[in-house]
């Protein structure tokens, strides 16, 4: 399982990203809502728009669940 967090900045589309810890696409640490460990991006999606109703994976570590 992966750890995950979502932006609580929005793209300039509105998007919030998910991404894994791993991610070299990562916000700075004060602006991730850490999300916890997920099996994968899509549950973690799901958490994600608990707080964020748009938000969106990440293209670069959660290509799976980008639109």
């Amino acid at each position: 399982m992966l750890v995950y967090c979502v932006s609580d900045q929005a793209k300039p589309n509105g998007d919030h990203e998910v991404h894994n810890i791993g991610c070299s696409y990562l916000p700075g640490q004060q602006h991730q809502v850490r999300l916890g460990a997920f099996p994968s991006c899509q549950l973690a999606l799901e958490e994600a728009k608990q707080y964020f109703p748009q938000a969106n994976g990440c293209v670069h570590c959660s290509k799976e669940c980008h639109t």
